[in-house]
């Protein structure tokens, strides 16, 4: 008896965007023309919101701020830092799994100068965030956080 397996790609869009996500998941990246699709006041009103109105969406965004040793406040606080500061990088379709679902999101670059104890001096660190607000509004959910 052969195993079959069968994948059924969600193509929910979750967040706010109003396009229509991929039809599946690939190794290529899809850019979204016209970004960034989020104003920021909107964005800054999410985390000035509190710790619950933020999520870290994907695994991969999870293990990113275990790695940087941060909690969700500090989280929130770079994001507020990459969007007054930083630099509008691109938008794209990002999906939480191989099957689904897909959410729109904006990714920023913020470059500050960090005290780097190992080091025992000050270097310049650059931060990658992208995120998307949910499709109520009232979440704003991470995709990516981690140093480039």
């Amino acid at each position: 008896m052969e195993k079959v397996t069968i994948m059924v790609n969600n193509t929910t869009n979750v967040s706010a965007y109003s396009g229509q996500p991929p039809s599946e998941a690939g190794s290529k990246r899809i850019h979204i023309e016209g970004g960034p699709l989020y104003a920021v006041t909107d964005v800054l009103a999410l985390l000035d919101a509190g710790d619950e109105q933020t999520v870290l969406w994907t695994r991969k965004c999870v293990a990113d701020v275990q790695q940087l040793a941060y909690d969700i406040s500090d989280v929130r606080a770079l994001l507020k830092q990459a969007l007054t500061g930083g630099q509008y990088l691109k938008s794209e379709w990002c999906v939480q799994k191989p099957t689904g679902p897909w959410a729109a999101c904006d990714s920023y670059r913020l470059q500050r100068i960090e005290w780097i104890e190992h080091a025992h001096k000050e270097m310049h660190i650059e931060y990658y965030v992208k995120f998307a607000i949910g499709k109520t509004g009232k979440l704003l959910l991470l995709v990516s956080c981690h140093i480039s």
